[in-house]
C-alpha cells in the first residue's frame, strides 16, 4: 500500500512540475477550458436564476377561488376547512366586503360603485400551492372546481405551461451546448497529451525496458488531464461568478423599474465543485483516450 501510494504521489508530483513548467502553455489551456465550461456553467445559473424569478412572480403561483353569489357563511366555513386539509397549501380568505372597498379606491371606479343597488362580489379564496408544476396546478384545479358553492376557479395555466415549456427548452439546450463543449474539452487535452508522450518517447521506451507497467507510464498523464480540466473547471465558476456581479447591478435596477425586488444568485459550493469535478473527469478522459491510442506505437 506503500508502495502503490508513492506512486501515486510521484505521479501528481510529475504532473505538477509539468503544468509549471510550461506557464504560459498552461494558461492557454486553462483560458480554453475555463470559456468551454463557462458557457454551459453560466447557462445553468441563469436557468436556475429564471426558475426562481418565475416562481416568485406575482399570481404565478396562486389560484383564485370564487364562490357563488348565494354561498352563506357555512358554505364559505366549509371551503376553508378543505383548504386546511390540503397539504403544502397557504391560502387567504378575501370576503365580498373587502372586494367591494378595494374596488371603491380603484381609479374611476367610485361612482359606478356608488350606483350599483347591491354588492355583486363574490367571497374569494387566494390559494397559494407549494408544488408550482403546471400538471400539478391544473389537478388541484379541477378538485377545487367540483367542491360545493365554487363557481369559478381561475388559474393561468397557459402561463404556467409556457413558462415550463420555455424552461425545459433551455434545459435541452444546454445539455447540447454543454455536449459539444464537453467534446471540445477532450479534443484539447487529447490534442496536449498526445504531444506530451510524443516528446517523451525515449523516456517511455527506456521505462518499458527496465520494466515499466502501462499503468505507471500512464499515471502522470491522467493526473494530468485531471489536474488541467479541473484547474478549467475553477476558472470557469470564477468567471461565472464575476458575469453575474456585473451584471447584478443592472439585473436590480431593472427589476425596480417594474416595482419588484430580484437580484441574481451566484452558484453555491456545490455547485462550483460540480463544475471542477466535471472538468477533472473530461481532462481525464481526454488523457485516458490520448495515452491509450498513444502507446499502441511502442508495442
Amino acid at each position: 500500500m506503500n508502495a502503490w501510494l508513492s506512486q501515486h504521489k510521484a505521479a501528481l508530483a510529475s504532473a505538477l512540475r509539468r503544468l509549471w513548467s510550461t506557464p504560459l502553455n498552461t494558461l492557454l489551456s486553462l483560458l480554453v477550458i475555463g470559456i468551454a465550461l463557462t458557457l454551459p456553467g453560466f447557462g445553468y445559473v441563469l436557468l436556475d436564476n429564471l426558475r426562481d424569478l418565475g416562481r416568485n412572480a406575482s399570481g404565478v403561483q396562486q389560484i383564485s377561488l370564487f364562490m357563488q353569489i348565494d354561498a352563506s357563511k357555512k358554505d364559505v366555513d366549509e371551503i376553508s376547512t378543505r383548504l386546511r386539509q390540503a397539504p403544502n397549501s397557504t391560502w387567504r380568505f378575501v370576503p365580498k366586503e373587502e372586494a367591494l372597498k378595494r374596488m371603491q379606491t380603484s381609479e374611476g371606479m367610485a361612482d359606478i360603485v356608488a350606483s350599483l343597488p347591491r354588492n355583486p362580489l363574490p367571497d374569494a379564496f387566494i390559494i397559494e400551492p407549494a408544488n408550482t408544476e403546471p400538471e400539478k396546478l391544473e389537478i388541484l384545479r379541477r378538485e377545487i372546481t367540483s367542491w360545493p358553492k365554487v363557481a369559478h376557479v381561475q388559474l393561468d395555466s397557459a402561463w404556467v405551461k409556457r413558462f415550463d415549456a420555455f424552461l425545459k427548452l433551455g434545459k435541452l439546450a444546454l445539455w447540447m451546448l454543454a455536449g459539444i463543449f464537453g467534446a471540445g474539452l477532450v479534443a484539447v487535452t487529447f490534442n496536449t497529451i498526445r504531444l506530451q508522450v510524443m516528446a517523451q518517447a525515449a523516456e517511455i521506451e527506456v521505462a518499458r525496458m527496465i520494466g515499466a507497467t502501462d499503468a505507471f507510464i500512464r499515471r502522470p498523464f491522467y493526473y494530468f488531464g485531471a489536474l488541467q480540466g479541473a484547474l478549467g473547471g475553477l476558472l470557469a465558476a470564477l468567471l461565472v461568478i464575476g458575469a453575474l456581479r456585473l451584471l447584478a447591478g443592472p439585473v436590480g435596477d431593472l427589476a425596480g423599474l417594474y416595482g419588484a425586488s430580484f437580484s441574481l444568485r451566484a452558484p453555491g459550493f456545490a455547485a462550483i465543485g460540480v463544475l471542477t469535478g466535471a472538468g477533472a473527469f473530461l481532462g481525464w478522459l481526454g488523457a485516458q483516450l490520448s495515452v491509450s491510442l498513444s502507446l499502441r506505437k511502442f508495442d
